[in-house]
């Protein structure tokens, strides 16, 4: 089990724009794909997101053996975009649009008639081991847990920036180091007997877990994208609270352990109240200094839903044929 800060390695690559990526990073390489190559390649694929997973991850903690100058090295950011357009382009054609924001945020709060998504299946029939893989697939992101989101804070104002920090502010543990949520979740590995390093399991996770998380960073690092950050993160909070409930309850059944458990016992209270918070402050306020960026909102409430769908089908399609979810196992 690692503990303390953790310098993840490089993954193994998964086709040519990765293996590039990997190449440029180590400076085995001087080169990197043209644009056309990533215009060419699947959006939602294996190699097009790994390669935009290492481009972002160079933003948060970098790898061991990178420079930390390969974070703004313009031949790596001018590839960086090409892959981003890629994703952004399929996300906008395929991600459906809802008619306003007010309709978005009233859709979310439905939950599904037949109880169809993973923390159901969690609930009710799954497995430890099936339990084990969602949370390493979901450590990619809750080990930087609200991270992505912080980017937004210096391009709200008013209302909107003020809901915003307050959210954060408990995502970030209230001000106690025990209680930020990432560590509440490198607590839950423990218990669940996996390994706690950062980006440990990156080679295991597939590409709709990528997807998840890339959406995030995509959203964040860009500030023509922040009525989308806003729209992912209403997402995000307004359908935590309900399914994490479930989830807790897994854990209960299961016997994970007790961080495991209050994990998501801490998120089904407050993420009850910043629910209220994004819609009435966050999400309103923007709207109400920035009216024209509520078809941006909407689109982030949109894409959000499109990649969460595809992991989900992704981890229950596995799981119901008696597959892992995972590229490899644990």
């Amino acid at each position: 089990m690692h503990t303390g800060l953790y310098e993840p390695t490089l993954p193994t690559d998964r086709g040519e724009l990765s293996a590039a990526t990997l190449a440029y990073l180590r400076r085995a390489s001087g080169s990197l794909p043209p644009a056309g190559d990533a215009e060419r390649s699947d959006p939602y694929g294996d190699d097009l997101q790994l390669a935009l997973y290492l481009c972002y991850e160079l933003h948060y903690r970098g790898f061991a053996g990178v420079d930390d100058e390969m974070e703004w090295d313009a031949a790596l950011l001018a590839f960086r975009r090409a892959l981003e357009d890629r994703f952004l382009a399929a996300l906008r054609d395929d991600a459906p649009l809802p008619a306003d924001v007010d309709s978005a945020l009233a859709e979310l709060l439905v939950e599904p008639v037949q109880g169809d998504g993973i923390s159901y299946h969690l609930r009710d029939d799954g497995t430890l081991g099936q339990v084990r893989e969602y949370a390493a697939q979901r450590s990619l992101y809750h080990l930087k847990e609200a991270d992505p989101h912080a980017w937004v804070l210096p391009r709200l104002h008013g209302r909107a920036k003020a809901g915003m920090a307050a959210v954060e502010y408990d995502e970030f543990g209230a001000g106690r180091g025990e209680r930020v949520h990432a560590r509440l979740f490198a607590d839950l590995m423990r218990d669940l007997s996996l390994d706690t390093g950062y980006g440990r399991y990156l080679d295991a996770a597939c590409p709709q877990m990528l997807a998840v998380s890339n959406l995030m960073s995509l959203l964040g690092l860009h500030r023509r994208l922040r009525g989308a950050l806003v729209g992912h993160f209403a997402a995000v909070e307004i359908t935590s609270s309900p399914n994490c409930r479930r989830l807790a309850q897994a854990m209960e059944r299961l016997g994970a352990g007790p961080a495991a458990e209050h994990f998501y016992r801490e998120h089904v209270e407050a993420d009850a109240v910043h629910e209220q918070v994004v819609r009435h402050e966050v999400v309103a306020g923007l709207l109400e200094a920035e009216p024209q960026l509520a078809a941006d909102v909407a689109f982030g409430i949109a894409a959000t839903g499109l990649v969460e769908d595809r992991f989900t089908e992704h981890l229950l399609g596995s799981w119901r044929s008696e597959r892992s979810s995972l590229r490899h196992a644990l």
